[in-house]
């Protein structure tokens, strides 16, 4: 299977599969930064690598995966989100990560947002969960802006191996939130 050639947009930013070339501003991502105690914690360039891959590898083999995130003023990378589904993950899920510089502005519940549109309406979920570090507060905040809500405790696979919360709606609450105009 090829990576699907998709590039979403919303007012502030863009979303494309990953690519080779975004592995620099991956890697500096993946080792600084606050969030990090919330995702397992900083982590070498090898290492960031083999996240990178994944990510590509998971649009190559099931057409969907983390989106690069860019902000469309300055073209900078700026993070990555979206559908993700790693084997025996607990669900559906469409994930976020703002770098530092960049969060608290808005850009995880805008790319998330359209992501969730992307993710129902092209890969038929019925459901999108969202796994967060109980103490991340942000993280919250953005699920609750998206219309989610608490579901249940649960725990990732290996590597992670970590209790998250889940929180998460089916398609028909986000249409529904979408219709009346709420949303991101």
């Amino acid at each position: 299977m090829t990576i699907p050639d998709i590039e979403l947009e919303t007012p502030r930013l863009v979303l494309r599969p990953p690519r080779l070339d975004d592995f620099d501003d991956w890697a500096a991502f993946m080792d600084a930064g606050d969030y990090l105690r919330y995702i397992g914690g900083p982590q070498p360039r090898s290492v960031a690598w083999r996240g990178l891959m994944s990510v590509i590898g998971s649009w190559a083999a099931y057409g969907y995966g983390f989106f690069s995130v860019y902000e469309k003023t300055s073209g900078r990378w700026i993070g990555r989100l979206g559908p993700w589904q790693p084997d025996g993950w607990p669900g559906t899920e469409v994930g976020w990560g703002i770098i530092q510089s960049e969060g608290g502005k808005g850009y995880g519940t805008e790319g998330a947002a359209a992501a969730t549109d992307w993710a129902f309406e092209h890969l038929g979920w019925s459901e999108v969960i969202h796994t967060i570090d109980a103490d991340n507060l942000p993280s919250k905040g953005v699920a609750a802006k998206l219309g989610s809500r608490y579901l249940r405790q649960d725990r990732l696979p290996a590597p992670a191996d970590m209790e998250v919360e889940v929180w998460g709606q089916t398609r028909e609450e986000w249409q529904a939130r979408r219709q009346r105009g709420a949303g991101a």
